[in-house]
């Protein structure tokens, strides 16, 4: 079963080569469970954008049978931290805030999924493991 991705950008223009990367990304998730009824990605720049580096914000919500998956990859809160005044950031943010990259941020987001999404199926096939009665 193929599910389209609904792409969502807030405070930046939509790029069709990043819609298709949303794409690729959930039809990954089909070998995993091929019941999913939608997947809806919203993908946030920084309100001043105009600084470079600046890191990206991405929530993936994923329906399935009976339960909604959700995935929020966010900045670290030391990285918000570490800005001045003037909203620029300090270099400590280099090593705490990893999504830099848009392609990065939407790779790490699906990968968080894919092992929720795994978490679920074995749920669902009682694969669970169990311990014994005292």
């Amino acid at each position: 079963m193929t599910t389209t991705a609904q792409t969502t950008f807030r405070n930046m223009a939509p790029s069709e080569a990043v819609t298709e990367r949303v794409q690729k990304e959930t039809e990954k998730l089909g070998k995993y469970f091929d019941r999913i009824t939608s997947c809806s990605v919203v993908i946030e720049a920084p309100q001043k954008h105009h600084h470079h580096g600046e890191p990206f914000h991405v929530r993936i919500e994923l329906g399935v049978p009976g339960k909604e998956l959700v995935v929020t990859q966010k900045p670290t809160v030391r990285a918000i931290l570490e800005q001045d005044t003037n909203g620029r950031a300090h270099k400590a943010q280099n090593i705490e805030a990893p999504h830099k990259d848009l392609y990065v941020a939407i790779r790490d987001g699906f990968a968080a999924l894919r092992r929720q999404l795994r978490d679920y199926v074995h749920c669902l096939r009682h694969e669970v493991k169990t311990h014994a009665a005292a």
